[in-house]
């Protein structure tokens, strides 16, 4: 768990104050309507939706700049609020994925109620992921209908998908009141980069920053062979930037070590990092890549979000 201060804000970056008929709901104990002063981000347990969620982070910090932001998070994608300028704090949730552990999560619940949250935002739309907010007696608890979360949640969103057909349309929409339309533009997903960690890695796993451009290569994909493009065209694809002068890193969890392998077995001059790093130190070293090929995958999202400009490959799933 870890705190951070709210980053200094360019008032020229904040947007205006609104008027009383689109501040935040909640009214005070004098009956005045008040803006949001705490909030806790009930965060997803994919990478690539945790990447997208940081595009709601801006949106909320740029309409109440005073906010202060706490992230709750599974273990698989806590790390990545470390690098979200917008949170002060991050909580880890110390449950598996699908996991409902309900003492623990009451516990964690009743703790949190010193924290004074006025309003939590649930992301996923999964019944267990409102039960912290619920039990923490936080008094404006966000989320989309269903699950049967009709008492736990009290400010119920009905989800409009084909007005909402993007994951990110949803997280933004969330943090909007009701009666303002959608923005037409969103700000891209931004993570930053831990100059200091960048160095640890390189020098934990024995690496120097390359002389030739670095693309990066991200084989793998959560869902399967739907979403991943054949290895043989991997192997083309990084014997073709070899001969062509670029250095070649391959990137991907544990799970996806075996396709790594198979790729720099074929290619010897690349560099296999499969499995070897952490998530926070495929953040910093993505950011080395000046191109990043990948798979519809949370990497994808990563890569993007600290500048390596991508070139993404879509199976036939839905995007």
């Amino acid at each position: 768990m870890s705190v951070r201060q709210p980053a200094d804000e360019d008032p020229a970056d904040s947007e205006p104050p609104r008027s009383q008929a689109e501040v935040f709901l909640p009214r005070s104990h004098n009956g005045r309507w008040n803006d949001p002063s705490r909030l806790l981000l009930i965060g997803p347990a994919w990478v690539g939706d945790m990447v997208m969620a940081q595009v709601l982070l801006q949106v909320l910090r740029r309409r109440w700049p005073r906010l202060q932001i706490d992230l709750l998070a599974p273990p698989a994608t806590a790390a990545l609020g470390e690098r979200m300028a917008e949170v002060r704090r991050v909580i880890p949730l110390p449950v598996g994925h699908g996991r409902l552990a309900i003492g623990l999560r009451r516990k964690l619940a009743i703790e949190l109620r010193s924290q004074d949250y006025d309003w939590a935002i649930c992301l996923p739309n999964s019944l267990k992921s409102a039960l912290i907010p619920y039990w923490g007696r936080i008094p404006v608890r966000t989320g989309f209908s269903g699950e049967g979360r009709f008492l736990l949640l009290n400010d119920r969103r009905r989800l409009d998908k084909k007005k909402l057909p993007r994951t990110v349309d949803r997280f933004v929409a969330l943090g909007l009141p009701t009666r303002l339309p959608q923005p037409s533009q969103l700000p891209a997903p931004r993570l930053s980069v831990g100059v200091g960690e960048q160095k640890e890695a390189l020098q934990r796993l024995g690496l120097s920053i390359p002389q030739r451009p670095l693309v990066a290569l991200a084989p793998g994909a959560e869902y399967g062979p739907a979403k991943r493009w054949p290895i043989r065209h991997w192997i083309s694809l990084a014997q073709a930037l070899i001969q062509r002068g670029y250095a070649v890193w391959l990137f991907g969890s544990p799970k996806d070590a075996e396709i790594t392998q198979a790729i720099a077995a074929a290619v010897p001059e690349v560099l296999d990092l499969g499995g070897r790093t952490t998530l926070l130190e495929a953040v910093d070293l993505l950011a080395l890549a000046a191109i990043t090929v990948s798979n519809d995958s949370g990497l994808m999202h990563v890569a993007g979000a600290v500048g390596s400009r991508v070139i993404a490959l879509y199976g036939p799933t839905p995007l």
